[in-house]
């Protein structure tokens, strides 16, 4: 069984795209390709579903990788031979909701890039949902003008009409890039080539998800809540406008 082909990865804006059945196990099928992404990196997987040649529709609950493996997940086990090897099917991502998905993961960059270039601050922890987003990070000094202050600057960005640039680099050439060695240094060492997501003039990093394609697509970055989690423990819920 061949490597699932990402591609959303290719084309973020890829809706649906047609597919051969790999394997099928209770409710979790395999494809030879696909347009739903596979939940990582604080992104959660897609949601859509699989049509048959005959018609039928099976509901996609959740994307997600298994040793390597990307599994798509069906909302109920089918009757069996009803999905089987080599089936055709065409797949067809939840659009509305991905597309959203794609606006908070660029506003997440653009907010994090503005946090360590203002603050010195690093994400240690974050999940992005398709109506808010959750930062967890490190910080001495809990000042809510502080990150007033950094959201601003971020909406700054926001606003302006800025292509996204997304290339792959050799590992060793990627390594040597600063703010990308922390996050190429936890990838697993069979991986040679790194995909680089660059915001030009913000941001640039290592990144495995999804985003959109300018800059002013995202929307406006707005503070839900701040809390204390205890001894320089911070985190942070936005939302977009």
């Amino acid at each position: 069984m061949s490597a699932t082909k990402l591609l959303c990865l290719e084309d973020s804006y890829l809706k649906e795209c047609p597919a051969t059945i790999q394997s099928v196990n209770c409710k979790e099928v395999v494809l030879d390709q696909t347009v739903f992404f596979p939940r990582g990196g604080g992104q959660p997987g897609d949601k859509g579903k699989l049509t048959l040649e005959n018609g039928s529709i099976f509901d996609i609950t959740d994307v997600y990788k298994k040793d390597g493996v990307v599994l798509h997940q069906l909302s109920s086990e089918p009757v069996n031979g009803s999905l089987k090897v080599g089936d055709k099917v065409n797949c067809q991502i939840n659009w509305d909701r991905r597309y959203k998905l794609m606006r908070m993961h660029t506003a997440a960059h653009t907010l994090a890039a503005t946090m360590h270039t203002e603050l010195g601050l690093l994400i240690t922890g974050n999940q992005l949902e398709e109506d808010k987003t959750r930062f967890d990070f490190s910080m001495e000094d809990f000042d809510r003008a502080k990150f007033e202050m950094v959201v601003s600057k971020a909406n700054e960005h926001l606003s302006k009409d800025v292509e996204l640039k997304v290339y792959t680099l050799p590992r060793e050439e990627a390594m040597k890039i600063p703010g990308v060695v922390k996050l190429a240094g936890a990838l697993p060492p069979s991986i040679s080539e790194l995909r680089i997501v660059e915001i030009p003039g913000v941001d640039l990093q290592a990144d495995g998800g999804t985003h959109v394609k300018n800059l002013k697509e995202a929307g406006k970055i707005e503070i839900l809540r701040l809390d204390n989690k205890g001894k320089d423990n911070r985190r942070i819920y936005f939302v977009l406008k």
